[in-house]
């Protein structure tokens, strides 16, 4: 019997496992993925006021201040710098980390999911060696390949995730995921 190598490994909590063997851009894409999977389900089962409770003092984080970041990470680097787009800040001026009055964190996760959408849909035909520029921020003028960005995302992710994983245990004890 044989064990097909390809086939997604998926995990108890629904997440797929990164690919652990085959081409560079695909691997990246499901490291990506799965990055931006652990963050939905840090998020699962939260309701408004635990998401925007800043749970590991000093820091003023938040769930919901998170998931508003990588909205605007994910648009930042996939339509500005990897497309070239001038589009406006998905939540206003700012990192994402302003929670404004009302906003809840299911309109703040249908946002983020369209800025990974249409990431996606832009750098579907660009290659991995395509050149963008930074638009802004200490970097400005500088070029990244669409490899670097897509490193760079899952760093961004894995680093937040840790962040999201003390928030979460501190707001619920939710801990393993």
């Amino acid at each position: 019997m044989t064990t097909d190598t390809n086939a997604p490994l998926i995990l108890p909590d629904g997440r797929r496992i990164p690919l652990m063997t085959g081409e560079e851009r695909p691997m990246l894409e499901s490291w990506l993925a799965f990055h931006r999977a652990t963050l939905e389900l840090k998020c699962a089962g939260l309701d408004d006021v635990q998401a925007r409770t800043a749970s590991a003092e000093p820091s003023s984080l938040t769930p919901l201040g998170l998931v508003q970041h990588l909205a605007e990470v994910e648009r930042n680097w996939f339509q500005r710098v990897s497309a070239g787009l001038d589009v406006p800040p998905v939540f206003g001026e700012g990192n994402g980390h302003v929670l404004e009055p009302g906003r809840r964190l299911d309109e703040a996760i249908t946002a983020w999911k369209r800025e990974i959408t249409r990431g996606n849909e832009l750098c579907a035909e660009l290659s991995l060696d395509h050149i963008g520029r930074i638009t802004d921020g200490p970097l400005a003028g500088q070029e990244a390949s669409l490899r670097w960005v897509y490193i760079h995302m899952i760093e961004e992710y894995a680093r937040h995730n840790g962040h999201a994983d003390i928030l979460r245990e501190r707001i619920d004890g939710a801990t393993g995921f």
